[in-house]
């Protein structure tokens, strides 16, 4: 009667481990693709801009994963910052996502700078923070440059060089 009651155990343990083990597996599964993007943002990773349409000193909007990109194509030096501009053939371009580093709100140009509405943060026509509670710059979305297009969604060299600088 003891061997019985044994093997009655080590099964009932066996049985109690498998059934936790598969619990597990299932809410790892689970929570892996809660972290996923969703099937619409993939399809949306990557959007070409063709810059010979941009108008000068003035920004252009794009959509690009439900957010505003701003991009501004510059030929006044006194605008130009190195550090967050890239030169494309005789022009530099700003590129930023047009979400406020404050609370988030959308920018608007005036006067050759973003005033956010909310706040009165005001950024420079790089994305930098000039004035008001923006703790930080605009942030420049990854992207790389393909001929005489910037590609949003994809890391690229100049990229990696402003963000590193």
């Amino acid at each position: 009667m003891a061997i019985d009651e044994t093997k009655r155990k080590v099964l009932g343990w066996s049985l109690g481990i498998s059934a936790l083990a598969g619990t597990l597996g299932g809410l790892g599964l689970g929570v892996k693709k809660s972290f996923d993007p969703l099937p619409s943002v993939l399809e949306a990773g990557v959007v070409s801009v063709d810059l010979s349409a941009l108008t000068l000193n003035k920004p252009t909007t794009i959509q690009f994963r439900g957010k505003p990109i701003f991009i501004i194509k510059k030929d006044n030096m006194n605008f130009v910052n190195e550090k967050r501009d890239v030169k494309i053939g005789d022009y530099f371009y700003s590129i930023m996502i047009g979400s406020c580093t404050h609370l988030g709100c959308i920018p608007a140009w005036k006067q050759e700078k973003f005033v956010c509405a909310c706040h009165g943060g005001q950024f420079d026509s790089s994305g930098i923070n000039t004035f008001g509670p923006p703790p930080k710059p605009l942030v420049i979305p990854a992207f790389k440059i393909q001929n005489s297009n910037i590609v949003l969604g994809e890391v690229g060299p100049e990229y990696t060089k402003l963000v590193n600088s």
